[in-house]
């Protein structure tokens, strides 16, 4: 059994940052394949990034491919979702994911353990 809470979202304006994290419970953290996905109003649960067990593979949707980055500190259980020059576009509730047997999945039914999400905001 894996815990996620998500923190870090806010408001910020566009061409801003975010750094989002995810803090996992469990002593398997490293076993597991990670990812974020994101929500907008009226909109389906959509893949954003994802990265390996060991860090050194991410992978990104071509709507934030260059803008953001995904990375994992094992030590820490966490992972982060670094977010530049955002868009009003972006705005959306981030949700962190945990798979136990899928790496750099992009659909929703990939992962097995979801955190509550955290807004995030653009204004322009």
């Amino acid at each position: 059994q894996v815990q996620l809470v998500e923190s870090g979202g806010g408001l910020v304006q566009a061409g801003g940052s975010l750094r989002l994290s995810c803090a996992a419970s469990g002593r398997t953290f490293t076993s597991y394949g990670m990812a974020w996905f994101r929500q907008a109003p009226g909109k389906e649960r959509a893949f954003v990034a994802a990265i390996s067990w060991s860090g050194r593979s991410t992978y990104y949707s071509d709507s934030v491919k260059g803008r953001f980055t995904m990375s994992r500190d094992n030590a820490k259980n966490t992972v982060y979702l670094q977010m530049n020059s955002l868009k009003p576009e972006d705005t959306a509730v981030y949700y962190c994911a945990a798979s136990r047997t899928v790496v750099a999945g992009t659909q929703v039914w990939d992962y097995d353990y979801w955190g509550q999400g955290t807004q995030v905001t653009v204004s322009s």
